[in-house]
Parts: C-alpha cells; sequence; structure tokens
C-alpha cells in the first residue's frame, strides 16, 4: 500500500500534468524516501524524444528524482507553506535507459541540512538494477507568489 497516493502527492508539492512524474510515495522516513514513477507510452515526451525507439529523457529521470526529494522536505512541519529548489547537481551517471513500461523508483536521502540547505544522495531503480544516481544540492525557500 502507499504511503502517499497521486492525489496526496499534489498536495504537498506544486507539479501537475505533464510534470507531476511522482504517481504514489513508497516509503517516507524522517530522511529518506522511496517514491515511484510508471514509465508510460502514453507521455508526451515520447513523441519527440526518439519516436520509434522511445526513451525517457535522463534530465526527467533526475527531475522526477528531485520531486520525491521535494514530497520528503516539504512534509516537514517547519517547511510547510515553502518550496523546494534544486541549487546544483553533482556527480550524475546514467547507466541504463528507462523506456515505456518500466517502473523507477526513486531513491532521496538527505545527508547533510543546515539552514535552508541541504544536500541529498539520490538513485533511481528499475527492477532493482540502478539506472541513474546523483548528489543534490538542495534550497528551501518561500514560495512564489502568483497572481
Amino acid at each position: 500500500m502507499p504511503v502517499l497516493n497521486a492525489q496526496e502527492v499534489a498536495e504537498i508539492i506544486p507539479n501537475r500534468y505533464p510534470i507531476l512524474f511522482i504517481d504514489y510515495v513508497d516509503s517516507l522516513e524522517e530522511n529518506k524516501i522511496v517514491a515511484t514513477k510508471n514509465v508510460t507510452i502514453n507521455e508526451q515526451v515520447f513523441n519527440g524524444h526518439f519516436p520509434g525507439n522511445p526513451t525517457f529523457p535522463g534530465v526527467l529521470i533526475l527531475e522526477s528524482l528531485a520531486q520525491a526529494g521535494s514530497i520528503l522536505i516539504l512534509k516537514k512541519p517547519e517547511f510547510e507553506g515553502k518550496m523546494a529548489y534544486i541549487g546544483g547537481i553533482n556527480k550524475a551517471k546514467f547507466r541504463q535507459k528507462v523506456v515505456p513500461g518500466d517502473v523507477m523508483k526513486l531513491h532521496f536521502k538527505i545527508v547533510k541540512f543546515r539552514g535552508k540547505v541541504g544536500i541529498a544522495d539520490a538513485a533511481a531503480y528499475v527492477d532493482d538494477k540502478k539506472v541513474a544516481e546523483c548528489e543534490f544540492t538542495f534550497i528551501v525557500d518561500e514560495a512564489a507568489v502568483q497572481e
């Protein structure tokens, strides 16, 4: 059973279709999260990203990991009403392509957090094989006001 479903995810992070990539959250602890992204052929990105050989873009794998991390960070009571932003991406590696039908498990673990800035290790897996990994620097700040 998911800890958070898609509707609950949408209540935490501001991303919406077509850029909301978290389908549900499998586990949520104080400093780590595992979330799921089901990669389907119906996603708009496959219309232009290698038609005939659809591959989920690496940058969107990293975005999926960042969204999982945002859920973890913004679930903390002290950050209610705030936004989590990517401050940097280091040591990014892509180990295997992700294609329609794959189920990505997104692991995000905070390793250091001081004030509004933190560092996290993140990795995406398909069938227990690591497909991508990176280190994120993230910043928690006030949400931008939309008019």
